[in-house]
């Protein structure tokens, strides 16, 4: 992976390092699809953990034997185990596994013989990788549908667009768009999402539409149960509606009543 000698110095291997891991740097592959950005991610978990492997003695000295002795190689070796809950999960470092009774992450907790776990620090730093990716290709769809936008940063959300009224729509003023990053979008992030959204929602005459975000998504049930009872909550005037959105594919569940802006962004995210 790192494309270094058996016997390469300690330097060579963090100078290779450096080399292999700045071609998956977010800026560099968020523009080109997500598939892309899936492969980043997983090669950054992998060569993250072949760099500790060649830099521990004891690691070093055990993956050349298994190496040696045919029993893996390193991206066989580096890949980490589905989650137990999901088995058609996707099973790249960016997903987190479903808490399990004891605390820990089932993906973590379950790896399969033979092939060692990508720690917590490297799932951190994949994630976080995914997280900046996902918001960069928000904020530039954002930013090509509506033009300039006035931003008034809302605590929980990565992304706020105030577009000028009447910039884009004759008749109508365009919607205040917030973006919001979450390991999971499931009924508990909608809940939560939409509680920070009312606390900001201070404008009577705009909608306020909120995209959930993450690269794991619940059911649409789950998630079209957690909308309706929100909506049943008392709230300022004007429409507020919540869009949860997969992130490895840019699909999204819209609610019935969403605003043109909606269906226009989530275009320029698929296409993007």
């Amino acid at each position: 992976m790192l494309g270094v000698a058996p016997t390469a110095s300690s330097d060579e291997i963090k100078k290779a390092f450096r080399r292999e891991i700045a071609k998956y740097h977010p800026d560099k592959v968020q523009h080109l699809g997500q598939e892309f950005e899936v492969i980043a991610v997983d090669k950054t978990a992998e060569l993250m953990l072949a760099y500790r492997t060649l830099n521990d003695g004891s690691l070093r000295v055990d993956y050349d034997a298994q190496l040696t002795a045919g029993l893996a190689t390193p991206s066989e070796r580096a890949r980490p185990t589905p989650s137990a809950h999901n088995e058609d999960a996707p099973t790249g470092p960016g997903t987190p596994g479903r808490t399990t009774g004891e605390g820990a992450s089932s993906s973590e907790s379950t790896p399969s013989p033979g092939r060692p776990r990508v720690s917590s620090p490297d799932r951190a730093v994949a994630g976080d990788l995914v997280r900046k990716a996902a918001v960069l290709r928000f904020r530039e769809a954002v930013k090509q549908e509506f033009g300039q936008c006035e931003e008034a940063p809302v605590q929980g959300f990565d992304v706020d667009c105030l577009p000028p009224k009447g910039s884009f729509f004759s008749r109508t003023v365009p919607p205040r768009i917030l973006g919001r990053f979450v390991p999971e979008v499931d009924a508990a992030a909608v809940r939560e999402s939409w509680a920070i959204a009312v606390r900001a929602k201070k404008d009577d005459q705009r909608d306020l539409c909120v995209f959930v975000m993450g690269p794991a998504v619940a059911p649409v049930g789950e998630l079209g149960r957690a909308i309706t009872e929100q909506r049943r909550r008392p709230m300022p005037a004007g429409k507020l509606v919540i869009v949860p959105v997969n992130t490895r594919t840019w699909s999204a569940h819209i609610p019935n009543g969403a605003p043109p802006a909606v269906k226009a962004l989530l275009s320029r995210l698929a296409s993007s």
